[in-house]
């Protein structure tokens, strides 16, 4: 049977689990909109003038053993791990190992073409950017689903417009080219981003479950909008060891998720953005991508949707201000990460449960969230 927990006790929680004495006037702004999103837990890290200026954690790391959050737990923040994945394609790509305007077919090892537009080239620019024409219908943790040697079904992985004409987001596209990045560094992708990505930027994060401490997991809860209640989701750490013990490069990729299995915490996190921020350097001084890539990656490509490689932009989070960045959500986790190259200033939020509508862009909670941080900290 399955397991809800009801949201008439989360009133007893959603508090500020704070380091200092006493809750600050912004604390008890975000814990008033936390109630009214019902939120579970929710953890914050703000950079303004390139320095962290605030961090803090609020409410429940888990429920059931009724554990406050705090700084240093780690979430799977689901999409912007997309990012991770494109500033490993930019460092191959500077190591010339490859182009943007290459022929995806020839990176992963597999014809990858429209069959409605045979004609077309697929490059991993329009991988990259989700312009691919390539969609999730056949799944996306199995790279054979689009393998036509391998899957009749292989056309239903494919929209029926022009690769490279329109944008649709696909994660499948992110899974595969976390098997690119396998093929051409030679290293299991986990491995190849801890090494070029977490290690010289100093963070504690990585995909793989194993290799992490799992006391710092943040349990994840998916709200039931039938049953009035949370159920957690522990699938979201599920280590998949035998997969991994069985692992063939360029081909078991996905059971790492590049499109989404991250963990990190907020502030580590913030850390990461702000080498994005920085166009390539991170707040140590390490440069792990030239400024130059990291500002292709941040040009859009398609203009309705802003979305470059794996960072978007949006006027829609705060009035009058363009940002740059990327949302996540996956088993009832929610994420957003966005900053300002120019103004120098960012903003990361993460909630590991909330009771939110239908929405059709932004998460309204970290919405809310992002223009109190906005209009508290960073405008005044």
């Amino acid at each position: 049977m399955k397991k809800f927990l009801f949201i008439l006790i989360l009133g007893a929680f959603c508090c500020s689990q704070v380091s200092r004495a006493q809750p600050t006037v912004i604390d008890k702004k975000i814990t008033d909109i936390m109630q009214q999103y019902q939120a579970i837990g929710l953890s914050v890290a703000v950079i303004k003038n390139n320095k962290l200026i605030f961090s803090n954690s609020y409410g429940l790391k888990n429920i059931e053993e009724n554990q406050a959050l705090q700084n240093d737990d780690i979430f799977r923040i689901a999409s912007i791990s997309k990012s991770f994945s494109a500033t490993a394609i930019m460092q191959l790509i500077e190591q010339k190992k490859c182009h943007l305007d290459d022929d995806f077919s020839d990176l992963i090892g597999f014809k990858i073409r429209n069959p409605n537009f045979p004609n077309t080239k697929i490059t991993l620019r329009m991988i990259l950017s989700h312009t691919s024409s390539i969609n999730d219908k056949n799944g996306y943790f199995d790279l054979e689903v689009i393998n036509p040697t391998h899957s009749d079904q292989y056309i239903n992985s494919y929209s029926n417009y022009e690769p490279g004409t329109k944008y649709a987001y696909c994660n499948l596209n992110f899974n595969m080219i976390g098997a690119v990045i396998e093929r051409l560094s030679g290293q299991r992708f986990d491995l190849y981003i801890k090494e070029h990505i977490l290690d010289p930027l100093q963070l504690y994060a990585g995909y793989c479950v194993d290799s992490l401490d799992k006391n710092k997991f943040v349990t994840l809860y998916e709200y039931d909008h039938d049953k009035s209640g949370f159920r957690p989701q522990t699938s979201a750490y599920n280590p998949r060891s035998l997969e991994i013990k069985n692992y063939t490069l360029g081909h078991s990729t996905p059971v790492f998720s590049p499109t989404g299995g991250m963990k990190i915490s907020a502030v580590d996190l913030a850390k990461y953005m702000g080498m994005h921020m920085n166009y390539g350097k991170g707040f140590n001084g390490q440069q792990i991508i030239k400024k130059s890539s990291s500002k292709i990656m941040q040009t859009p490509i398609t203009s309705d949707e802003g979305y470059g490689l794996a960072l978007r932009s949006t006027d829609q989070l705060v009035p009058h201000k363009t940002l740059i960045g990327h949302t996540g959500s996956a088993y009832g986790l929610y994420s957003a990460m966005f900053f300002d190259p120019r103004a120098k200033f960012g903003i990361v939020v993460i909630t590991n449960g909330c009771r939110v509508p239908e929405y059709t862009d932004f998460n309204p909670f970290l919405k809310d969230c992002i223009q109190l941080i906005y209009q508290e900290m960073i405008e005044n």
